[in-house]
């Protein structure tokens, strides 16, 4: 029996979400009894040097797929190669990111392969040789445990929601240039636009500060600003349907059921009433805090924490509080 996990890169770049994807592979493995621990890797010639790094977060065998016409991410080309490595491994199960690649081509391979699939798993556990996966469903209302049939199972893993952890693993890596036919293909890949700003992605930040209408105004966004600085580099920004649709916020940065879903360690809800569809995309957080001047307000059923008053008299004493503390 082996395991699979699938690895994600950016410019040639490991993603953090990588590593929670093969530490979980690794706990797996051991609890099931897994001879191998094997992670993929696609992209471009030259990823060797970051593919060693993934032996330390358990992985016996790196096993890089190279090509130039995969550099960037590709739905077909990933989903071919990827495809062809499985039918071939004799995998008990296969984990992936539920990232916006993943979610991509995770149900193409499930299709082509005639496979089970369980997406934006929060949790896995192993009972009587069997793997219990736990994910949400109606949009977060509820949580549903199930059990995959068919082998190999497709597990994709929602990001922030596995922690990390070093573990022993051979780390040995395989580069393999593999042979990809782009004159069949129905997607052209144009170009990446990355998104303006130095902080990290709200779906990838451990600490996530959001925004809503109780902030009144594009113009008072300064205060969580302030705030996300003083908590440090891994702060992002993120804000409600509501203040998206309203030009107050980019689209990037919204949270929810129709915008991104985050897990990070720390979540600050401020000024947001917590509709069921913002809930869906947050509720898995590791610690919520929520800030709002109404009592009834419905995101304080699902806070850790809660405030209530004056987010423009709370969050700049906060932001001075935690400037202090990291200052010592």
């Amino acid at each position: 029996m082996k395991i699979l996990a699938i690895a994600e890169q950016r410019d040639g770049s490991l993603r953090r979400v990588s590593h929670e994807v093969v530490t979980q592979a690794r706990r797996l493995g051991t609890a099931l009894g897994a001879e191998s621990i094997d992670v993929a890797l696609i992209g471009a010639p030259g990823l060797g040097a970051e593919a060693g790094g993934l032996g330390s977060f358990g992985a016996d065998q790196v096993i890089v797929l190279e090509n130039e016409a995969l550099g960037s991410y590709h739905p077909e080309g990933y989903t071919s190669v990827l495809a062809e490595l499985i039918e071939g491994g004799d995998y008990f199960a296969v984990l992936l990111p539920a990232t916006g690649e993943g979610k991509d081509y995770a149900p193409r391979l499930a299709a082509r392969l005639d496979l089970p699939l369980a997406t934006d798993a929060t949790r896995l556990e192993v009972e009587d040789g069997e793997i219990l996966i736990t994910r949400p469903l109606y949009a977060g209302k509820v949580f549903a445990t199930v059990k995959l049939t068919g082998s190999p199972r497709l597990i994709s893993l929602r990001p922030n929601a596995f922690g990390v952890e070093e573990s022993e693993g051979k780390g040995e890596v395989i580069e393999r240039s593999v042979e990809v036919d782009s004159s069949g293909w129905r997607i052209t890949h144009r170009e990446t636009i990355a998104a303006a700003g130095e902080r990290p992605d709200v779906s990838e930040a451990p600490v996530v500060i959001s925004g809503g209408r109780g902030l009144q105004g594009p113009e008072n966004w300064k205060i969580l600003e302030d705030l996300c600085d003083a908590i440090g580099p891994n702060c992002a920004l993120g804000a409600s349907r509501a203040v998206v649709d309203a030009g107050w916020r980019p689209h990037g940065e919204q949270v929810g059921q129709t915008g991104k879903i985050v897990a990070p360690q720390l979540y600050f809800a401020i000024g947001i009433s917590g509709a069921i569809q913002h809930l869906a995309g947050m509720r898995t957080a590791g610690t919520i805090v929520a800030i709002n001047k109404d009592p009834d307000a419905p995101i304080f059923k699902v806070a850790d924490y809660g405030i209530v008053g004056d987010a423009f008299d709370i969050v700049p004493r906060l932001s001075e509080e935690i400037a202090k503390l990291r200052a010592e």
